[in-house]
């Protein structure tokens, strides 16, 4: 049995019992019933993630998978692809978005390169980065699949791994991406999923204009005429019209379940690497905290799939890198204090509502 077939087997739904018992405890907080919301919500989920009423998060990363997209010769982006291996030594210097939120929640960033058409290790010192490469970035989709369904297999395997050798000492994931074009997979993976069409789902990703929106229209329904992914198979979506780094996004979701760590799932082309992860193992799903919603019109359909009608935060970022998922652990750390640290009203002494 391969590592795929061997997470999928550790994938299981969230723990009842912590979750009841965590539903207890909030219940008999000192204050009004459920005055915090979906923050006591979010707390009840990260019991049965965890299957612990005490949960720590006190060690947390984002995980940035990069790679690089044959379908950027159709047009689809105002920026060429030499964008990504650029910005692939930003993040390693500290110097993006990433990495200004992620030191402002406390969390270690991780740069994954599977799939930059770009040789990162005579740009920047190896071992800055995590080296995963499958391939020099995918083949255009407008012609014909991504790439082969063992190189899929191998992107997903890949951001497992990743997932197994951090679980050790972190406690809350999340994901995080960077490759120019990759919009246009993920959209073509929205609409493979949501049943919804292309026109909906299209935006604009990097400023498009309205003729470049309409040309990338007309390129995701040809990459869907031509491809025609099995819409049930995760691997048969991710090979014929993902992206490496997509691929690892899923693989990083799977090995976190498989440990039972909550992952918060950052923008649009993450919520693309959810959808394959879902579809690979539905029960993935029980360990996703949806961080924000972006701009791009799409991505609250492909929420809406992994049954998140409100994620965390809602602040119109369309930036990606794992900035939304960085952002949104300080209000995980903040349902974490909420069942750990507010007394009931037993143990602070405080008179009871009547009943």
């Amino acid at each position: 049995m391969g590592l795929l077939e061997e997470t999928k087997a550790k994938i299981f739904p969230q723990d009842s019992e912590a979750r009841n018992a965590a539903k207890e405890r909030l219940d008999n907080l000192a204050l009004p019933h459920w005055a915090l919301g979906d923050i006591m919500d979010l707390a009840i989920d990260i019991a049965g993630i965890t299957k612990t009423t005490k949960p720590s998060i006190k060690n947390k990363c984002i995980v940035t998978m990069a790679g690089d997209h044959g379908v950027t010769a159709e047009g689809v982006s105002k920026f060429p692809s030499e964008v990504t291996p650029q910005m692939v030594v930003n993040f390693v210097k500290g110097g993006a978005g990433i990495n200004a939120l992620a030191r402002q929640a406390g969390a270690d960033v991780f740069v994954a390169d599977l799939g930059v058409a770009a040789d990162l290790g005579k740009l920047i010192e190896p071992g800055s980065f995590i080296d995963k490469k499958i391939g020099y970035g995918t083949s255009n989709i407008a012609i014909g699949p991504a790439m082969s369904e063992a190189n899929a297999i191998k992107a997903v395997e890949a951001g497992i791994e990743i997932a197994n050798d951090l679980a050790g000492k972190y406690d809350l994931f999340g994901t995080g991406d960077m490759g120019i074009g990759n919009t246009t997979p993920s959209t073509a993976i929205a609409a493979i999923c949501t049943g919804k069409d292309v026109e909906t789902l299209t935006g604009r990703g990097t400023g498009l204009d309205d003729d470049q929106l309409s040309k990338k229209v007309n390129t995701i329904k040809t990459i869907l005429e031509i491809n025609k992914p099995d819409p049930k198979n995760g691997i048969d979506i991710l090979s014929k019209v993902g992206g490496f780094e997509i691929g690892g996004i899923a693989g990083l979701i799977l090995g976190a379940a498989a440990n039972r760590k909550p992952v918060l799932v950052d923008g649009f082309i993450s919520t693309a690497g959810a959808l394959v992860a879902y579809r690979i193992e539905p029960f993935v799903r029980d360990y996703i905290i949806c961080a924000h919603r972006s701009m791009e019109p799409g991505h609250k359909y492909m929420q809406e799939v992994l049954g998140c009608t409100r994620p965390l935060l809602d602040l119109n970022f369309r930036l990606g890198e794992g900035t939304g998922a960085a952002l949104a652990m300080n209000v995980v750390e903040a349902a974490v204090a909420v069942l750990t640290e507010v007394l009931t009203f037993e143990e602070a002494a405080v008179a009871g509502a009547d009943k």
